[in-house]
């Protein structure tokens, strides 16, 4: 992994603990699942009025945005400047009628994955559903057809391979939370790992 030194321009972007790389790390558990366009779907599901389903083609004509965002991983490199391209999280939900008590997000992904978030964070402005990365699809490995940006947390929040969206009244820790990583994921204030939720309180 190439690192590069932090500029006094840069170091204000960089939380505690991080260092910056140029290239794009690969991280998963398990194998990298198949993409099959015929058969891929996305659903939203849960406290919602009605549920939703969009096939690859449909998602793929929902409304295209584009951002600039950095991504910070827990296991400390920092890569800055990433261009997204994809489905704002707010444009999908005004295609969403929330029940009134929806509190909480959990992302489902193929494999088996989930992540958990809280509804304020998963509808900041600058949260997407991206397919395009710098330019270019996502390769396989980095989450094609469909990963979640969460830019202001740390990277395991930033889902590969999503599959469906379901709110919920009550959190529910994902995949990592649940082996010891942190409820929220700050980098800021580097909510690593779940025994520091302790000493918060």
């Amino acid at each position: 992994m190439s690192k590069r030194p932090i500029s006094d321009q840069l170091a204000e972007r960089v939380p505690p603990g991080q260092h910056l790389v140029d290239n794009f790390p690969v991280l998963s558990y398990g194998p990298t699942p198949r993409f099959n366009p015929k058969k891929w779907d996305f659903r939203v599901f849960g406290m919602v009025e009605d549920e939703l389903r969009f096939s690859y083609e449909e998602f793929r004509a929902l409304p295209l945005s584009r951002q600039r965002a950095d991504f910070h991983c827990v296991t400390t490199w920092s890569k800055l400047d990433n261009l997204w391209e994809g489905l704002r999280t707010i444009d999908l939900m005004a295609r969403v009628r929330l029940k009134p008590e929806a509190r909480y997000v959990i992302v489902h992904c193929d494999g088996g994955y989930t992540t958990n978030l809280a509804l304020a964070e998963f509808v900041g402005e600058d949260v997407m559903l991206a397919w395009r990365h710098d330019g270019r699809d996502l390769e396989p490995d980095h989450g094609w057809p469909l990963r979640l940006v969460v830019p202001k947390l740390y990277g395991w929040k930033s889902a590969k391979w999503v599959r469906a969206i379901e709110f919920t009244f009550e959190d529910r820790r994902g995949f990592w939370e649940v082996r010891g990583y942190h409820n929220h994921a700050d980098p800021w204030t580097e909510e690593r790992y779940s025994f520091q939720e302790d000493s918060e309180d």
